[in-house]
């Protein structure tokens, strides 16, 4: 690693691609002023334009000028820079804004340039890296500026239905169209502390806008991005998520291998009653989902949040090496899962199955939250959308259940045919408490509700629920 710049906020569009590349070279603009070849089958359908037209397409007074003076102060001939860059020893492409061209905006020889490196991405089987500062679209080019946020939209769609991931480092700001297509629809979002982030810009929001909800750390706290990561280290956690999401050989005929289950970390014993499970399963020092993961990983990242509006800290979901491949993991942590823990978890495996990754969740949930405020936050849409997008899943899913496993909201991150339990865990249609209620027997007839319901380890081996039941690791036997 060679020293550099520190990638801050502020730094111009080279500077931020120095700051986190090992080393780059830059991609040939579509009209060949930058660079040593042009990117094949860079244009999709772009409309007609008259490159020398003075002014630009709305002839707007100055602009020429204004450009000029850009270019002056610059040295850039346009908003952008793109590149072919490896970064830690990973290949990819680098999309490297400059603000200090009329404020990053983008405009038609923008989307040139972002469509014809989105196709070489595609080309070249790359992820695609955005180091955006933008203030959204060009005015001095009208609508001809917004549309090209169809076309970078259009691109971007094709490099996911190709399988190649897109990871986006918000800069400061990132407004307008370039956070609603660059920034938002990346697959991991990473962000800069105190950048400004939001559709609307400093000069157009409401004046009694909450500043908070236009930042950084206002995002990351409401689900939309998965990171607000210091300058310092960035590059470092650039590199991991690029080993993490590089496309796999056994990925390319979607002949995945799936992730074994974990070796169970608590009690090795089978509990005797079905209320001795449930004592157990809810004991306080069992090991949770951070043990597992600990135990199971090498190395893991997280994403975070819905991008919906909600975070849920009872679920982790990301992506980890283990013997030197990536996982995806979608683990319950053994608090009531809330609708933004349900979508967060679709997210992941949606990502994963495109990305071609197998998929492991844990499952630890006493159920899903039922407060008024989950179901005003959609708790059976978030729900039932998991069940869809388990069912659905091309990778295979590996599931544990390693402590409660509270009836649907347990079931939704189960994969079904694929699910194994430790041995001090327990699966139940309802909890034994509000089962008795239901049927009006009394507090003492709980621990018998619990045994009729055959809700232990052994009882869900016999019924067919589960695969297995995990051993303990070889150093708790």
């Amino acid at each position: 690693m060679r020293d550099g710049p520190l990638p801050c906020s502020r730094l111009t569009a080279r500077q931020a691609l120095a700051a986190v590349t090992d080393t780059y070279t830059e991609l040939a603009a579509p009209d060949g002023s930058r660079g040593s070849r042009t990117a094949p089958g860079s244009r999709d359908e772009a409309p007609p334009r008259a490159p020398g037209a003075p002014d630009g397409p709305l002839g707007w007074h100055g602009y020429d000028d204004a450009r000029a003076r850009a270019r002056e102060r610059t040295g850039e001939d346009e908003s952008v820079v793109t590149a072919l860059a490896t970064i830690g020893g990973t290949e990819a492409i680098v999309l490297s804004f400059e603000f200090r061209y009329l404020g990053g905006s983008l405009g038609e020889r923008t989307g040139d340039r972002l469509e014809a490196a989105y196709a070489e991405a595609r080309e070249r089987r790359l992820p695609v890296v955005s180091l955006i500062a933008t203030g959204g679209s060009r005015m001095q080019e009208g609508m001809r500026a917004l549309s090209q946020l169809q076309r970078v939209s259009r691109q971007s769609a094709y490099n996911r239905a190709a399988g190649l991931a897109q990871i986006a480092v918000l800069r400061d700001p990132t407004t307008g169209g370039g956070w609603a297509t660059l920034g938002a629809a990346a697959d991991v979002i990473l962000a800069l502390p105190g950048a400004q982030i939001g559709f609307a810009g400093s000069r157009v929001r409401p004046p009694d806008a909450d500043p908070h909800a236009y930042c950084a750390e206002g995002q990351l706290a409401s689900g939309q991005i998965d990171a607000v990561v210091p300058p310092d280290l960035l590059r470092g956690t650039l590199q991991r998520w690029l080993r993490l999401l590089r496309p796999s050989a056994e990925s390319g005929d979607r002949a995945v291998e799936p992730a074994p289950p974990p070796e169970a970390l608590g009690a090795p014993g089978l509990p005797e009653t079905g209320w001795g499970a449930v004592v157990r399963a809810r004991d306080a020092r069992r090991p949770r989902a951070e043990a597992y993961l600990r135990a199971y990983f090498d190395d893991w990242e997280e994403i975070g949040g819905d991008r919906c509006g909600g975070v849920d800290p009872g679920i982790r979901c990301g992506f980890g090496h283990r013997d030197g491949r990536t996982i995806a993991f979608a683990a319950q942590c053994g608090t009531a899962t809330r609708p933004a823990g349900f979508r967060t978890a679709t997210r992941l495996v949606r990502l994963a199955d495109r990305l071609g990754v197998p998929v492991l969740t844990l499952v630890d949930t006493p159920g899903a939250a039922n407060d008024a405020e989950a179901e005003r936050a959609g708790a059976g849409a978030a729900i039932a959308d998991t069940f869809a997008a388990l069912a659905t899943a091309r990778v295979p899913v590996t599931s544990l259940l390693i402590g409660e496993g509270g009836s649907g909201g347990a079931l939704a991150l189960a994969a079904p045919d694929r699910l194994w339990a430790t041995p001090d865990s327990y699966f139940s249609v309802i909890a034994p408490e509000l089962a008795a209620a239901i049927l009006k027997r009394d507090e003492g007839q709980v621990r018998e509700t619990a045994d009729q319901l055959r809700i232990r380890p052994q009882d869900l081996l016999e019924l067919g629920v589960i695969r297995a039941i995990v051993p303990p690791a070889p150093d708790r036997g």
